[in-house]
């Protein structure tokens, strides 16, 4: 199993930067995958971002496109969101999640149904 911890939420200007830590411990040699995900009051969890652990690709969501970026640090077995340029509309829990799974395309990691592990949330709140 693979256990996930989020870090670093908290409350910032619209306009502002935050940068989001997501450590993994347990089985982390069989992550194919890790991604964010994100949950706003009154609305369903929503993919942000994905980046697989080997190679480093990564797929955004349109409404992140340049202002987020997901990296990874393996020797860690930890992934980061840099969230830039917050808007109001980015207020929400924030959940990291890993896979374990490969035998799917970059792009089917929007779907919250292709991870295994999940972590408790870091709560991001834009104030504008």
């Amino acid at each position: 199993q693979v256990q996930l911890v989020e870090s670093g939420g908290g409350l910032v200007q619209a306009g502002g930067s935050l940068r989001l830590s997501c450590a993994a411990s347990g089985r982390t040699f069989s992550i194919y995958a890790m991604g964010w995900f994100r949950q706003a009051p009154g609305k369903e969890r929503e993919f942000v971002a994905a980046i697989t652990w080997s190679g480093g690709a990564t797929y955004y969501a349109d409404s992140v496109k340049g202002r987020f970026t997901i990296s990874r640090d393996n020797a860690e077995n930890t992934v980061y969101l840099q969230m830039n340029s917050l808007k109001s509309e980015d207020t929400a829990v924030y959940y990291c999640a890993a896979t374990r799974g490969s035998y799917f395309g970059i792009r089917d990691l929007r779907r919250d149904t292709k991870y295994d592990s999940w972590g408790q949330g870091t709560q991001v709140t834009v104030s504008s």
